[in-house]
């Protein structure tokens, strides 16, 4: 098989972090041609820099990482620090990274790249707000008939909100962007937080990244530990969600997921909702489906998957 060819779009945190570090342990399945960091759980500065501390855990200072945007589309920065810490990746002791910033912004090497592959190659793998996404469709419309597929981490239907009652964090700070995106045609696949708050980091599942006894495992199990108290305070779950490496775990066994192709639209004039994936699950508007919602995931798979890998780093 040929490894996909990606660029992943983050905002690390932990759970960004995780998804970087298992494409990045998945050199057959996964070719990661560069990241661009956007401002989303921290400032931009942050995750410019946090991005390049999980390539260099990863022994993987060939990556290349780029700036992104430093604000959304039409509105001001929120952030989460409530739940990342400070840095966004608070947790274990890293440090500073020693690897380059590329110069390019990371919207033009989004726009370049897709232009200098072969048309349909690149899968574009966004796990925070979508800013630099939309912004490269908004500068190179033409660019969208060359993308391969969006798979995305963001949204929800029966679970509805995390940052408001209404709204998941990702969409909830960029909606226009959102709706840029959805609204794009582009073939898109979303892993929202009906899929994500099932794939818990539980006591086992920590000490199964524990008994790998490695640099990678042990950093992520420190993570863990500090991102899992927001969720178990805030929900009574037995441990916290990773949200993002959903999108990479289904790069790699798209077979762990299940969901429908459904109608997704973005509210983006409300106060009261937000930033909301109005998400039409049971078909009742008779708008055209324009997204592959996930509903379900193999947990357990999916954490064997993810140990597996992260402890061949």
């Amino acid at each position: 098989m040929t490894a996909r060819d990606i660029i992943i779009d983050t905002d690390p945190g932990q759970d960004d972090a995780a998804a970087i570090l298992l494409a990045l342990g998945s050199p057959d399945e996964i070719n990661v041609l560069g990241i661009t960091a956007v401002a989303g759980n921290v400032p931009l500065p942050l995750t410019q820099k946090n991005t390049r501390i999980v390539c260099e855990l990863a022994g993987k200072v060939d990556v290349p990482v780029f700036a992104g945007c430093e604000a959304p589309i039409a509105r001001k920065l929120i952030t989460a620090e409530h739940v990342h810490g400070t840095t966004g990746l608070d947790g274990p002791t890293l440090p500073d990274p020693t690897m380059p910033l590329q110069k390019q912004h990371g919207v033009d090497f989004i726009v370049e790249t897709l232009r200098e592959r072969p048309s349909g190659s690149v899968t574009l793998c966004p796990l925070g707000p979508l800013t630099n996404i939309a912004t490269a469709l908004q500068r190179a419309p033409d660019i969208s008939e060359r993308i391969q597929e969006i798979v995305l981490m963001g949204g929800a239907y029966f679970e509805v909100g995390n940052i408001t009652p209404a709204a998941e964090f990702n969409i909830y700070v960029d909606p226009e962007a959102a709706e840029i995106v959805f609204k794009s045609g582009i073939k898109i696949t979303v892993m929202p937080l009906d899929v994500t708050h099932k794939v818990l980091v539980t006591p086992d599942r920590v000490q199964a990244l524990r008994d790998c006894k490695t640099k990678v495992c042990d950093a992520m199990a420190e993570m863990v530990d500090f991102f899992e108290r927001f969720d178990t305070d805030k929900y009574g779950s037995a441990g916290a969600p990773l949200h993002d490496p959903c999108v990479t775990a289904y790069l790699i066994k798209p077979e762990l997921f299940s969901g429908r192709y459904i109608n997704v639209e973005i509210e983006t004039q409300s106060e009261l909702t937000l930033g909301m994936t109005v998400a039409d699950w049971w078909g009742v508007s008779a708008r055209e489906p324009n997204a592959m919602f996930m509903g379900d995931v193999d947990a357990q798979g999916f954490f064997d998957l993810l140990t597996e890998r992260l402890a061949r780093l």
